[in-house]
């Protein structure tokens, strides 16, 4: 039976975890006047213990889950990340790689036997997971991987004590809380959360100080500033997320990959109304703020806002790329080859179809970018040869 979206309807447990967090978000909304930030909103739904998205028992990965990110889409993207991967490591030292927030442990299987063919496995592969049903699921997947002398390891936080090598944040930021907000004559207003009886709706509050400010900022940075009436959102949270992550890093590099877009294209006239969307079994859910902690919340990252905190936090904003161009630049090509004459031939059709995903503008290409940011060590860096937009942003 299919809802009338075409969607499965929630089962007993889902609907169960879902009353329960609307419950506590509500509570919350009380407890804040009755109006509640989009951001805390989206920080319960997502990471509430025991309830949220990313923190109950369910499927999110791959098919059966509700989406596919690269690694789970096949090898070829551990294989091209590996050839980028392995002169930053060598850069680095003996360095070592820390995944933040390793998804099903895909990319980290796979990732440590590109770079053991390459000879350079790393000693250590540290995985940053606060959630425990995604690292009993990464633990399970990893202890049976052909690591060689790769010791995995897992923290609840990113490390404190001062380390070499590589960090990866592979669709990572996009699932960062964000604050929406809408262009007034005055600045801008708040769009936020309030309770109507057991759902949840929309509401425009005048906006705190912070929120003023930082709209304000983006606004003086755009050459065609947004106009009045324009809904959008911000990550105000990235900063700090940004400066935890590498706040130990002594020499090496931060490798994001995820979907989104530069300053002035991320907030032009023509995007009004963001980029905020909610996904379940594969498909777009109209309303975000439905069944709480069953479906992804989702937002596409402001890259210029990333390298503003990147230098803030003394890192290198040193090497930016679409997807398509990064793949190109560390040989999908060849690697595509590789892997087709190796599968028997029932297999190659997919392997090239699963290439053309990663590749093509209108899939995985141009919306997925890929940002180096270093400290201690130089570039040019391997995979940023046909676009490096890093000092333009």
């Amino acid at each position: 039976m299919l809802t009338p979206g075409g969607l499965p309807p929630l089962d007993a447990g889902e609907r169960e975890r879902a009353a329960e967090l609307a419950a506590r978000i509500r509570a919350r909304i009380a407890d804040h006047g009755g109006w509640l930030p989009f951001s805390a909103f989206m920080q319960a739904a997502l990471y509430e213990p025991g309830l949220g998205y990313y923190m109950a028992d369910g499927a999110i990965f791959g098919g059966a889950g509700d989406f596919v990110t690269a690694p789970e889409l096949s090898p070829l993207f551990a294989a091209c990340l590996a050839d980028a991967v392995a002169p930053l490591l060598a850069a680095a030292g003996d360095g070592e790689i820390l995944e933040l927030g390793a998804g099903s442990g895909r990319l980290a299987r796979e990732l440590v036997a590109a770079l053991a063919r390459r000879g350079c496995a790393p000693r250590r592969y540290r995985i940053v997971e606060p959630s425990p049903r995604l690292q009993e699921r990464q633990r399970r997947l990893l202890e049976h991987a052909d690591a060689g002398t790769t010791a995995f390891e897992w923290l609840a936080a990113p490390p404190r004590d001062a380390w070499s090598g590589v960090a990866l944040a592979n669709e990572v930021v996009d699932a960062l809380p964000v604050d929406r907000f809408r262009v007034t004559a005055e600045g801008c207003e708040a769009i936020g959360v309030t309770a109507d009886g057991d759902a949840f709706r929309w509401q425009t509050q005048p906006a705190g100080r912070e929120l003023t400010a930082v709209v304000a900022g983006l606004q003086r940075r755009l050459l065609q500033p947004m106009p009045q009436g324009f809904n959008s959102e911000l990550r105000i949270g990235q900063d700090v997320w940004l400066r935890d992550a590498a706040a130990a890093l002594a020499r090496g590099a931060l490798v994001v990959i995820d979907y989104g877009l530069p300053r002035a294209q991320y907030y032009h006239a023509s995007r009004d109304g963001g980029t905020l969307a909610a996904f379940r079994r594969h498909r777009r859910i109209a309303d975000v703020l439905a069944a709480p902690g069953t479906q992804d919340l989702t937002a596409w990252v402001d890259f210029s806002a990333l390298a503003d905190a990147a230098r803030a936090a003394g890192l290198d904003p040193a090497g930016f790329a679409t997807q398509a161009h990064f793949l190109l630049a560390t040989g999908i090509d060849t690697e595509l080859a590789r892997l087709v004459d190796a599968a028997p031939e029932r297999d190659r059709a997919a392997h090239r179809q699963a290439a053309a995903t990663l590749l093509l503008p209108g899939e995985m290409g141009e919306r997925f970018k890929v940002m180096a940011l270093a400290r201690g060590i130089r570039g040019p860096f391997h995979g940023f040869g046909f676009r490096n937009l890093g000092a333009s942003l």
